[in-house]
């Protein structure tokens, strides 16, 4: 019976956040198989340590967290190829991202160094908050919102259609 009650709960856990849990891999990784491998791993492990999730409450910043490590396992130990007869003025991007503002968008926020990206992205899309985001990047509350801040402010800065639309409607 107790067995059942966990697994209740557990389930309840998985239906609640794979939409997320899908977006944020999707945004990690931009392959949906990988993604959707991604967030399959991260519910397995998340199951196999179910009892030593303490609160309750942090099970979603729990499972942000796992997500983070297994996209990080994918590339451990892994060499990238490098042809060093392909001229870099050689190689299109084949991406199709849509419209050209999420495109735009997209490119400012590759264009953000790491450490002021990936806080911003769990922000706007996990709807994480500081202390959370702290908690899942192991660093202070303080240097989450210190690159926060700064994220913000260098998108501000960046040249753009997109930029100059949002400075004009202030």
């Amino acid at each position: 019976m107790l067995f059942e009650s966990e697994k209740s709960k557990f389930e309840t856990l998985v239906k609640a956040y794979s939409p997320e849990l899908y977006r944020y891999a999707y945004w990690r990784c931009r392959d949906r198989f990988v993604a959707e491998d991604l967030v399959q791993e991260t519910f397995t492990r998340a199951w196999q340590a179910w009892e030593k999730l303490r609160d309750e409450k942090a099970a979603k910043s729990w499972l942000y967290t796992i997500l983070r490590n297994e996209h990080a396992r994918l590339y451990e130990g892994k060499r990238i190829e490098v042809d060093e007869a392909q001229e870099l003025d050689e190689i299109v991007d084949t991406s199709n991202p849509g419209a050209y503002e999420s495109f735009e968008m997209s490119d400012m926020l590759k264009a953000l160094p790491p450490g002021y990206r990936e806080p911003l992205v769990l922000q706007v899309l996990g709807g994480f908050s500081c202390a959370e985001i702290a908690s899942m990047m192991n660093i202070s509350e303080g240097a989450v919102m210190t690159r926060l801040t700064r994220a913000r402010l260098a998108l501000r800065k960046m040249p753009g259609p997109v930029t100059a639309r949002r400075m004009k409607a202030r």
